[in-house]
């Protein structure tokens, strides 16, 4: 075989060794696809893991709000679940509430972590899971929900939001057994009142989520991280209503049945916790005329918007500290915080909002 045929012989065969490894990798990259699809049980609607890693900290329940923050949570690709965690009150049974709101819009993916629990009392959202049991939620459960949020925090290789929309004791306690998770995260939350109050009142208010458990508060408006807020002042003046509201209302997705299912319990219940002795007919009245007509007060909805976005509010960072009587105060010693102390476009966030609920 002279030198030319030679030659031939040996690029045919490195370009079949070529061919053969690249075979080789595409079958890899293959198998490599569908262990990830296998891994997160194949739903398309699931986080592609690029976004802000979120961990969401609700009193949910307690108020409606924090189940339209959660709808806006999961439309919002900017953020990657990685625990959602129950907070104070029936943690456990607030638990369902959240399973079952995930497993209906296919995100069990989203592991859920039980707060700290302070009794075993009913709430406003109780008759929608009533035929629900938490042990039935496919993903997973965390019985000890603070710890969860600090392993969470601190396996990861990002800096982790920590958004909490409610009464402060899952993350005072996250940051007593372990301080070191303020090193390693943020914290965005609906608390506090700057300037203005309840209402838009011109005079600031001892707001819920810092006022319910002002200890709590302290610590964690004291801890080395970075904060941002969202007082009264923005989160207090957010409803929907008219043609925004009735997007929602009348948008018959999936999350938005959900949605509305729970604002419906969560309405009727609080009727009947003060008037037990209101006949059904108009009890359906009442539920009807306002679920008809427009949301409650979305404060939470903010805390969420705060978490991939400040360009529609003013952030003034302010040195502020709790005091013991639960106010939020400006004060030259305070902790230097980001407070969303007013709406450049408040109407674009309503927009944003309902664009995101209806998609």
């Amino acid at each position: 075989m002279n030198e030319a045929k030679i030659s031939i012989v040996v690029r045919l065969r490195a370009f079949v060794l070529s061919a053969k490894w690249v075979a080789i990798l595409a079958i890899l990259a293959v198998f490599t696809v569908i262990l990830s699809s296998c891994a997160t049980g194949g739903d398309s609607s699931r986080s592609s893991g690029q976004g802000i890693p979120v961990i969401f900290d609700t009193d949910i329940c307690d108020d409606i709000d924090d189940t339209w923050a959660l709808a806006l949570l999961l439309q919002s690709p900017e953020l990657d679940v990685k625990l959602i965690t129950t907070a104070v009150r029936n943690t456990p049974s607030k638990a369902k509430v959240v399973a079952k709101f995930l497993e209906t819009v296919g995100r069990t993916d989203i592991p859920i972590g039980i707060g700290v629990q302070h009794n075993n009392a009913g709430h406003r959202q109780q008759a929608w899971v009533e035929d629900y049991e938490l042990s039935s939620y496919p993903g997973k459960i965390y019985q000890d929900g603070v710890q969860a949020l600090i392993d969470t925090i601190m396996k990861s290789r990002r800096t982790v939001k920590v958004v909490a929309v409610g009464p402060l004791p899952n993350i005072a306690a996250a940051l007593e057994r372990e301080p070191k998770i303020a090193k390693k995260a943020e914290f965005v939350g609906m608390h506090g009142s700057v300037r203005r109050g309840y209402g838009n009142n011109p005079k600031p208010s001892a707001e819920y989520n810092v006022v319910a458990f002002v200890k709590e508060a302290q610590k964690v408006f004291t801890a080395p991280w970075e904060m941002t807020i969202t007082p009264l002042d923005t989160c207090g003046i957010v409803h929907l209503k008219d043609q925004k509201y009735q997007k929602v209302l009348k948008n018959n997705s999936t999350l938005t049945n959900a949605l509305i299912e729970n604002y419906r319990a969560w309405y009727r219940q609080g009727i009947l916790n003060g008037n037990k002795d209101l006949s059904e007919a108009d009890l359906d009245k009442r539920v009807a005329r306002k679920l008809n007509s427009s949301s409650t007060t979305l404060f939470d909805t903010v805390g969420i918007y705060l978490a991939m976005s400040t360009d529609l509010v003013k952030i003034e960072k302010l040195p502020i500290i709790v005091t013991d009587d639960g106010y939020t105060r400006i004060d030259e010693n305070g902790k230097a915080i980001n407070c969303a102390t007013e709406w450049k476009d408040l109407g674009a966030f309503e927009d944003l909002l309902v664009d995101r609920l209806i998609k």
